[in-house]
């Protein structure tokens, strides 16, 4: 799976990540829209994945009469994912006191996957998607629900409302801002700010980024 500097995501050098970083930041998606170009225009949808990274694939379902997967695109298709993000007030930064030159800004993880759309309007593979995103997701319940726990009749109607999609990597981009262009002081009080505001995951990425 390649990163790339030039492409789709604008990434200013101290917001680039590594490969690993990149890849693992992925494997934490679990739902994105998916862009096709058409000649009528984009058309995007909102679904849910399972990133598959053995296999550089990403595979989902949408409905059948989502016009997205009979439409004819151009070229790859796009899935824009965002991960944990936030406002960062000017009032958090130790230079606020200092001099007074500090604006708003917004800490962010942006990836985009650039790759080749398959289709597949098959009742095995798209019944195989949705156990698996259904146990990727019902594991963190004490009592997991299971598809077969649906009644095999009503399942196999509710599989012939869906179309199997999967989007076959080939270029990966991850931007990750999570103040890593501001001063230690600066960063403790983005950290800080985060905390307050209950958000623990971004004021950990802000620790992650600055390391």
């Amino acid at each position: 799976m390649a990163r790339e500097t030039l492409g789709g995501v604008y990434t200013p050098r101290p917001f680039a990540v590594d490969d690993a970083t990149a890849r693992a930041l992925l494997a934490e998606v679990e739902v994105a829209q998916l862009v096709t170009a058409t000649e009528a225009g984009p058309l995007a949808t909102l679904m849910p994945w399972v990133v598959d990274l053995e296999s550089d694939v990403l595979v989902g379902h949408v409905a059948r009469a989502n016009p997205l997967w009979s439409t004819p695109w151009h070229g790859t298709a796009l899935v824009l994912a965002t991960g944990p993000n936030g406002y960062v007030s000017p009032s958090w930064y130790a230079s606020k006191a200092e001099h007074g030159r500090v604006v708003p800004t917004w800490d962010y993880v942006s990836l985009q996957v650039h790759g080749e759309l398959v289709v597949h309007d098959d009742a095995d593979w798209v019944a195989a998607v949705v156990r698996r995103l259904t146990d990727r997701h019902e594991q963190r319940r004490t009592e997991p629900w299971r598809v077969d726990d649906a009644p095999a009749d009503y399942l196999e109607q509710q599989l012939r409302g869906i179309v199997g999609i999967e989007v076959r990597v080939e270029r990966l981009e991850v931007s990750v801002k999570m103040s890593q262009n501001k001063t230690d002081a600066d960063r403790d009080g983005v950290v800080a700010g985060f905390e307050a505001d209950g958000r623990a995951d971004l004021a950990d990425h802000v620790r992650r980024s600055s390391t």
